[in-house]
C-alpha cells in the first residue's frame, strides 16, 4: 500500500468547510496508527533494495575461489591456488605433490613458472569456470588455451575440485602433457681469439692442453639438474655439460630441441628446433696456460679476472666449486668494514704484541710475531693481534654486512659456483675475532676471494664476473657500490704496501706496481706443518694509476703452506701473463 493510499479520508458535513477540519476520537487514532506505519513501511522496501543490491554484489558460489586461483597462478603461488581446493582434492594430492604436478606440467611445456598469464575468469554454469590462459615457453613459441574448473560445495565453502589434468590447456581427465624432442648439433666453444676450444660431437680442440682444463665434461643428465634440463626441453637420454664450461653455456650450447607437445594423443605445438650456438668465451690462451703452469696439478685453485668488465680469461683447478677458509685475504673485508663504520681510521696505532686474548682464548700471530704500528704496518704485515679485536670492536652484524656487501652469501652468476659464506649471527668477540682474520666458519672460493680484490681496484664498485665475451664487451665500469670509493683509495696503498715490503713480496713484478694480500688459513691448529695450512693470495696490477686496474688474480692452495711463499709467486706469473696482454 502507498503512503498516499494510507491516508483516512475526510468526510464533508452539511455544516459545510468548517466541519470537515472536525475529528473524532476514532480518527484521530486512526491517523496515529498510520502515521506509524509509514516508517515501517520504508524501512522494508529499503531493507529489500539493499538485500538485492547485496546479492547482486556477491557473485555466484566459487567465483573468489577461481578468482583467486587463477592470480596465483599467475605468480606461482602454489599454496594460495592450493588453498582454493576440496578437502577431498587435498586429501588425494599434497600440497607437494600438487605443485610438483604443476612444475612438472611446465617443464614439460618448456615454460618457467612466471610465464604463465591468466584472463578474466568466466562462469559456464554447472559450477563450471573457464580461465584463458597464455604461456610462453622455450621451445613451442606462446601457447594460449582454456583450463575448466570445477566447484562443488564443500561444506559450508564452494571450492575447486582440481584434477591433476586441471594443469595446463587442452587436457582431458585423465590425459597428461607429454613431450618428444631430439637434440640439435650441440654448439661450439671458442677462446677469446677464436681459437677453438670444443668442437662437434667428440668436442675437439686445436689447443687441447687449454681446453683439458677449461671446457668440462658432458655426460648423463645429473638427478639435481633434471627439472631444470627439462624445462629447456631436452630429452632425459640426452647428454649435457656436467662441468666446465660445458655446464655453464649448456642452453646456449644445446640449441632448441625439434619435436612435438602432445595433450594425450592430440599435438597442441611443434618446434622446428634451433643448433647450438658458437659461444666465444673470455679464456685467453696464454693466461690460461700461465693458471694450468702456476697450479702445478696442485689441490686448490686460480682465477684470472679482469675487473674492467668482469671477464674471466684463465681459470684452473677447482676455483668456482671448492670452498675454504679465506685467511688473511679476509682482512681486506674487515678493514674495509671498519673504515667505512668509522671504527678506525687511518692515523689509529696498535701496540706491537705477539697476540691478543678474546673470551678467554689467546689468538696469536703467525709464527707468534711480534707487530702492530699504524692500521698500514699491521696490514702489510697480517697482524691477527691488530685484525681480531678490530673485527670484534666492529661487531658482528657490521663484519657480516660488509662481507655480504664483497658477495658472500650470494649466488654467485657463474652457474654451479658454490656460495661463499658467513654465518649471519657470528657469536661472542671470539668467534667474530676469528671470522675477522678468515678462520671461524667463513668459507669462500678462489672465484670470490678474486672479486674482493677486483672489488677494491674498481673504486669499491662491485664486479660481475663472466665467461661470455658478448656479455663482458656490454659491460661498464659503472654499478652498486659495495665500499666507500676512498675506502677502496685507502686498501689500494695498504695492498701495494704487502708486496712492496710486507708479507707478498714474492708477487712483485718489476716495473708494475702490484697491490695483494696474503692468506694462510689454519686448517688445524695448533700446528706447524705446511700440510696443515691453506696458501692464499689475492692481487691486482697496475696499481696506483688513474684508470682502472685490468689484471686481478686469486690462487689458493690446499695443504701448501704460506700465502706468501706459495701463493704470491704463483699469483706472480698468472698477473705477468695478463699485463703481457695488455
Amino acid at each position: 500500500m502507498s503512503e498516499k493510499q494510507s491516508q483516512p479520508r475526510l468526510k464533508r458535513s452539511s455544516a459545510g468547510t468548517r466541519s470537515a477540519a472536525v475529528r473524532t476520537d476514532a480518527q484521530k487514532r486512526n491517523d496515529m496508527l498510520h502515521r506509524r506505519a509509514i516508517p515501517v513501511a520504508v524501512v522494508a522496501g529499503l531493507a529489500f533494495l539493499f538485500g538485492a543490491i547485496a546479492g547482486a554484489s556477491s557473485g555466484s558460489a566459487g567465483e573468489s575461489e577461481v578468482r583467486a586461483y587463477a592470480q596465483a597462478w599467475s605468480k606461482a603461488d602454489w599454496a594460495t591456488m592450493y588453498a582454493q581446493l576440496t578437502k577431498q582434492a587435498q586429501s588425494r594430492t599434497p600440497l607437494l605433490g600438487f605443485a610438483e604436478s604443476n612444475r612438472t606440467t611446465l617443464a614439460t611445456a618448456t615454460a618457467f613458472e612466471r610465464s604463465v598469464r591468466t584472463g578474466e575468469a568466466q562462469e559456464l554454469g554447472d559450477g563450471r569456470w573457464k580461465i584463458p590462459l597464455t604461456m610462453r615457453t622455450r621451445i613451442f613459441g606462446t601457447i594460449r588455451g582454456n583450463v575448466t574448473l570445477q566447484t562443488v560445495e564443500d561444506g559450508e565453502d564452494t571450492k575447486i575440485a582440481w584434477i591433476p589434468s586441471n594443469a595446463f590447456p587442452g587436457l582431458q581427465p585423465g590425459q597428461v602433457l607429454t613431450r618428444n624432442t631430439t637434440m640439435p648439433a650441440r654448439g661450439t666453444l671458442l677462446a677469446k681469439d677464436g681459437q677453438l676450444l670444443a668442437e662437434g660431437a667428440a668436442r675437439t680442440s686445436s689447443i687441447p692442453a687449454i681446453s683439458g682444463e677449461v671446457v668440462g665434461q658432458i655426460g648423463p643428465i645429473p638427478p639435481e639438474q633434471a627439472l631444470e634440463i627439462n624445462a629447456l626441453g631436452i630429452p632425459p637420454d640426452a647428454q649435457v655439460g656436467t662441468s666446465g664450461l660445458e655446464r655453464i653455456f649448456q642452453p646456449q650450447l644445446a640449441g632448441l630441441p625439434a619435436g612435438t607437445l602432445s595433450a594425450g594423443n592430440d599435438v597442441i605445438a611443434r618446434s622446428a628446433g634451433r643448433a647450438g650456438e658458437k659461444v666465444r668465451t673470455t679464456i685467453v690462451p696464454s693466461v690460461e696456460q700461465a693458471a694450468i703452469n702456476a697450479m702445478s696439478g696442485r689441490q686448490g685453485g686460480i682465477v684470472a679476472l679482469n675487473p674492467r668488465n668482469g671477464a674471466i680469461e684463465g681459470f684452473a683447478g677447482q676455483a668456482f666449486s671448492l670452498l675454504q677458509p679465506p685467511g688473511s685475504t679476509f682482512k681486506v673485508i674487515t678493514t674495509a668494514g671498519a673504515l667505512d663504520a668509522g671504527v678506525v681510521s687511518t692515523k689509529t696505532t696498535y701496540p706491537l704484541m705477539s697476540g691478543i686474548e678474546l673470551s678467554g682464548f689467546r689468538i696469536s700471530n703467525a709464527g707468534a710475531e711480534v707487530c702492530g704500528g699504524t692500521l698500514a704496518q699491521a696490514f702489510a704485515e697480517s697482524c691477527n693481534s691488530v685484525f681480531a679485536p678490530l673485527g670484534a670492536k666492529l661487531g658482528s652484524a657490521k663484519l657480516v654486512a660488509a662481507a655480504q656487501r664483497f658477495g658472500f652469501n650470494r649466488i654467485s652468476p657463474i652457474p654451479g659456483a658454490a656460495q661463499s659464506t658467513i654465518p649471519l649471527e657470528l657469536g661472542d668477540d671470539l668467534n667474530v675475532g676469528s671470522s675477522a682474520i678468515g678462520q671461524g666458519q667463513v668459507q669462500a672460493s678462489t672465484l670470490q676471494m678474486t672479486l674482493v680484490a677486483a672489488i677494491v681496484a674498481r673504486r669499491g664498485r662491485l664486479v660481475t664476473p663472466t665467461l661470455s665475451q658478448e656479455v663482458a664487451n656490454k659491460a661498464t665500469t659503472s654499478g652498486a657500490q659495495a665500499i666507500k670509493k676512498s675506502t677502496a683509495e685507502i686498501l689500494e696503498r695498504y695492498m701495494v704496501g704487502v708486496v712492496s715490503g710486507g708479507t707478498g713480496t714474492a708477487a712483485a713484478i718489476g716495473g708494475v706496481e702490484v697491490a695483494g694480500k696474503t692468506g694462510t688459513a689454519e686448517l688445524r691448529s695448533p700446528s706447524d706443518e705446511p700440510e696443515d695450512t691453506d696458501a692464499w693470495f689475492v692481487a691486482f696490477a697496475p696499481a696506483g694509476k688513474s684508470k682502472i686496474a685490468d689484471s686481478a688474480v686469486g690462487v689458493m692452495f690446499v695443504g701448501a703452506g704460506t700465502g706468501g711463499e706459495t701463493a704470491a709467486p704463483a699469483a706472480r706469473g698468472v698477473l705477468s701473463a695478463m699485463l703481457a696482454q695488455r
